[in-house]
């Protein structure tokens, strides 16, 4: 059984330790740091001190993210790797050798392959909305050629969701891992999250200049995850020379915090994790209402069983929501905590090649038998 990662006490007083969980940190952040002020107009951390794994080239510079291109060839169906915008960067998706979604996917014969890189923000993007991540992602998939595959990951999973449902006709296939859509499943991140005032993420934006510091709410928030933690999250020993490599790695990765627009933030606390708009039908997304009934193309979900950031069953009551007919969902369950279903050794040997599969058969024959 895989330990769960940074396990504390629950409660409104102590939150789980969890690095993605910046919606949820910003009542305890509120609380605790009553006097710190962040200094702003710093230059833009634009780039990871950390290498890449695969190699890849940037195809597109938009104001929200550098679109890498880690494909093989110029020809084949291109895959979009949508990476959560919550506070770490994009190496989530392209960890380590056998640690990384690129990796996995590459190896399971995708050979066109993007990452959305999305960029801390700077003080001039602190009105950045979720209409712009938006906005720049259509940018980004008519760069690439549509219709795409798009994989979410956790946050870029409900991106990615509301994106297929305003442009259905630029998406082919849909890979949600471990995505937060209906927060009306039951949970203590989301009673933690409802539960705090509003105006304490307001003030922890005014507090930032405008946009949320990440450094700060590593410093601030919570303990950094120590061996056993990472540990889990890696689903790998650590004790030998290739895993204190990867322990280096992951505390470099885990340090390296993106700000985020504030209105970005405050958005996506109070729409979609407070008020659920988007699984109750009335998210507003660049000028049109979504409605997740649009999506009918084949769905993958990924959910991990240790999961405390999105349970499981909160990970799979997607697929009740979508217009997609149940014979053409796949889903699948892991022995993995958040991070281990992007980080994982297990997951990576298991739940990946099964998705890369998924994404390159011809499903022609179910699609037939379904209509």
């Amino acid at each position: 059984m895989v330990e769960k990662i940074a396990k504390q006490p629950g409660g409104p007083d102590h939150p789980p330790d969890e690095p993605l969980l910046w919606p949820f940190a910003a009542a305890r952040l509120a609380m605790d740091a009553c006097f710190w002020w962040v200094e702003r107009g710093r230059a833009e951390q634009d780039e990871s001190r950390l290498a890449w794994t695969t190699p890849n080239s940037i195809a597109l510079e938009l104001a929200t993210m550098r679109l890498r291109d880690c494909s093989r060839t110029r020809s084949g169906q291109p895959v979009l790797v949508c990476a959560p915008y919550a506070l770490h960067r994009a190496l989530i998706a392209d960890f380590a050798p056998g640690h990384s979604v690129v990796g996995s996917l590459r190896d399971g014969g995708i050979d066109r392959i993007y990452l959305t890189d999305w960029r801390s923000a700077t003080p001039d993007m602190r009105y950045l909305s979720i209409d712009s991540y938006l906005a720049d992602l259509n940018v980004a998939i008519d760069e690439i050629g549509a219709p795409v595959d798009l994989v979410g990951l956790c946050q870029g999973g409900w991106l990615s969701l509301l994106y297929a449902a305003r442009f259905p006709a630029k998406v082919r296939r849909l890979v949600l891992a471990g995505a937060p859509v209906d927060l009306s499943v039951d949970s203590s991140l989301c009673r933690l999250t409802r539960n705090a005032p509003e105006m304490v993420y307001d003030q922890l934006v005014a507090r930032g200049g405008g946009n949320v510091s990440g450094e700060e709410m590593l410093r601030l928030w919570s303990k950094a995850p120590d061996r056993d933690d990472i540990a889990a999250a890696l689903q790998k020993e650590l004790s030998d020379e290739e895993g204190a490599a990867l322990l280096a790695r992951f505390d470099r990765w885990n340090a390296e915090a993106l700000d985020l627009p504030g209105k970005y933030y405050l958005e996506t606390v109070n729409r979609i994790f407070r008020e659920n708009q988007i699984a109750a039908g009335s998210f507003t997304a660049l000028g049109r209402t979504v409605d997740l009934r649009a999506v009918k193309v084949p769905v993958f979900l990924l959910a991990g069983l240790d999961d405390d950031v999105v349970p499981a069953v909160q990970a799979l009551a997607t697929a009740g929501l979508l217009g997609t007919p149940p014979a053409f969902i796949a889903a699948a369950s892991e022995p993995s905590n958040h991070l281990g279903l992007f980080m994982g050794a297990h997951t990576h040997a298991h739940a990946w090649p099964r998705i890369a599969e998924w994404l390159r058969d011809d499903l022609s024959g179910v699609l037939a038998r379904g209509a």
